[in-house]
């Protein structure tokens, strides 16, 4: 087996090309984009943690002409507010049916699903991790997703996952000089 050594350890040469064919990454919020917890205050105010490492990697993977997307079945204006601030072009929340949204985009975007990368990690995630051209799970995803995932993530979700996909994308298309900027 052939593989190709990067930062996040060997990976085999097939799986490797299938990173270079993504033009868009889908992922879930809570459990990719943050730890999965939800802090509550006193008074109901919901607070959540994004890594900056995360927002870095999105906005270089966007430089580097690849479309982002999240679909979440939550609908927080935290959530609004951090993808809009890393220029994530569809946010779809409130989502019971990910699988509606996310044919959505490739019917907007004339892409099959050999072009696009999903990223999840929990059951609401599974037929969308099972159905893209490239099922990502994060290293702390319910085991039923990283059974069915094409790569697990050496990194933990809300802890550098999303950069690691975005590296790995770039990296396999060339583009990783792009990787430039202040964290976000």
């Amino acid at each position: 087996m052939e593989c190709i050594n990067t930062w996040y350890g060997d990976i085999e040469k097939s799986l490797f090309q299938r990173f270079s064919a993504i033009k868009l990454l889908v992922l879930d919020v809570d459990g990719v984009f943050s730890d999965g917890r939800i802090y509550l205050g006193n008074d109901g105010e919901e607070l959540k943690a994004f890594h900056t490492r995360d927002g870095f990697g999105m906005k270089a993977l966007k430089r580097a002409g690849v479309e982002t997307a999240v679909i979440t079945g939550r609908t927080s204006r935290i959530v609004e507010h951090r993808m809009e601030h890393l220029d994530v072009g569809f946010i779809y929340q409130g989502q019971n049916d990910k699988t509606a949204a996310f044919n959505e985009l490739l019917q907007k975007l004339n892409l099959t699903l050999e072009q696009v990368a999903y990223v999840g990690d929990d059951t609401p995630d599974l037929a969308l991790v099972k159905t893209a051209g490239l099922g990502i799970a994060v290293q702390d995803a319910h085991a039923s997703i990283q059974q069915e995932a094409d790569y697990v993530t050496r990194c933990l979700g809300g802890q550098g996952a999303v950069r690691e996909i975005c590296d790995l994308i770039m990296l396999s298309q060339g583009q990783l000089h792009l990787a430039t900027g202040a964290s976000v």
